[in-house]
């Protein structure tokens, strides 16, 4: 199986099955490249500014970047450096995890979902499923020798701070602060460890095209040296740069689903929302109040494009909800004047469809609308 990993060869000309039709390419000259990006430092003392620019961040982007969010630089370090270890494997070692099956917990495999996709994204990927870890780490794998302490260290890490966000996002829509955590059940979290080769023809392709994510909430690790994820901001496409020591969060499709309605009724009339970067000695400054309509969070539409000099690694990390637990939007944002768009339904049915779509179908929260 190693022969389908791009990770395994040098390319110097692209192959046909990865062209993208004319219309549907990243057009990279077009891409704003000095937007601002909500930045969030979570060691602000003031506990409701942090609220405050969360719930902005989510109103005005759905993504945002955290600082001093308290996983240690050493550790990231080190993530980092056992994922680029691994990539760098000989191909019969990394093809003995080869699977293109979407339903193994653990497996290595390339593009998106090449049981149904025609044409592929210049992407491999390694897909982990995270906890309980006692159950997933035997299977992770062995080489590097460090591989499965290190990368278990940091999902310990990346789940608290998810739960950390979860209290503040919650308190940001005027609930209560474990409303998240506990309508969300006993989450699931995976990890998606992301190599992007360089590229002979990146205009002609995506390392993955536009997509919103299928879980609640999504922390990514970016490579520092190496920028290549865009979102799509005010009807443009964003490069967002790396930034030393952040993470980036986005909202997922099911935090949409949660707060689908409106915001909390005591913030109904004004919103703050996020212009610039959110360190505490400046926040007030930094933000400006706006009159709202409808205060809907949104999973956030983005994508990863590639480039011809270097390789790229980005570790994206998904809080799930519980398989069997019933999504809705919560019943405190739920009123005559915004009544529910979606219906009801599994997590288990909801991820189901989206793997067997291709990313680049309608999102498939539109299969759920009421």
């Amino acid at each position: 199986m190693a022969e389908h990993l791009l990770s395994t060869a040098t390319h110097r000309t692209m192959p046909g099955s990865y062209v993208r039709p004319e219309s549907q390419r990243p057009r990279l000259g077009e891409v704003v490249s000095g937007a601002r990006i909500p930045v969030v430092d979570l060691a602000c003392p003031d506990r409701a500014a942090v609220v405050a620019a969360i719930g902005a961040a989510c109103r005005s982007h759905g993504f945002f970047q955290v600082l001093n969010h308290g996983i240690d630089a050493g550790l990231i370090a080190g993530v980092m450096a056992v994922a680029r270890e691994f990539f760098r494997l000989p191909a019969e070692e990394k093809a003995k995890l080869y699977s293109d099956d979407p339903a193994k917990k653990i497996r290595l495999s390339t593009s998106f979902n090449v049981r149904k996709e025609t044409v592929h994204n210049w992407r491999d990927y390694l897909r982990l499923h995270c906890h309980p870890l006692d159950q997933f780490v035997p299977d992770w794998p062995s080489n590097p020798p460090d591989f499965k302490e290190t990368m278990s260290s940091y999902c310990k890490e990346v789940r608290e701070l998810g739960f950390r966000l979860y209290a503040a996002i919650s308190e940001s829509l005027g609930l209560e602060p474990s409303y998240m955590k506990e309508t969300l059940g006993e989450q699931e979290q995976h990890m998606a460890v992301n190599f992007y080769p360089p590229c002979p023809s990146p205009e002609l392709t995506y390392g993955l095209p536009a997509h919103t994510d299928p879980n609640a909430l999504t922390i990514l690790l970016m490579d520092q040296d190496v920028a290549g994820l865009q979102v799509q901001h005010a009807g443009k496409w964003v490069a967002v740069n790396p930034q030393p020591r952040a993470l980036i969060i986005n909202i997922g499709d099911q935090l949409q689903v949660i707060n689908q309605s409106t915001e909390h009724p005591a913030v109904h009339r004004r919103v703050i929302t996020v212009q610039l970067t959110l360190h505490p000695s400046l926040l007030m400054h930094a933000l400006r109040v706006q009159a709202l309509s409808n205060g809907q969070y949104r999973s956030v539409w983005h994508r990863a494009v590639v480039n011809s000099d270097r390789e790229r690694l980005s570790v994206a990390s998904f809080l799930c909800p519980c398989n069997d637990v019933e999504l809705g939007p919560a019943r405190k944002l739920v009123t005559e004047e915004t009544p529910a768009v979606y219906r009801n339904y599994t997590y288990d049915e909801y991820y189901k469809k989206f793997w067997s779509r291709n990313l680049d179908q309608e999102h498939c929260l539109e299969l759920f609308r009421t």
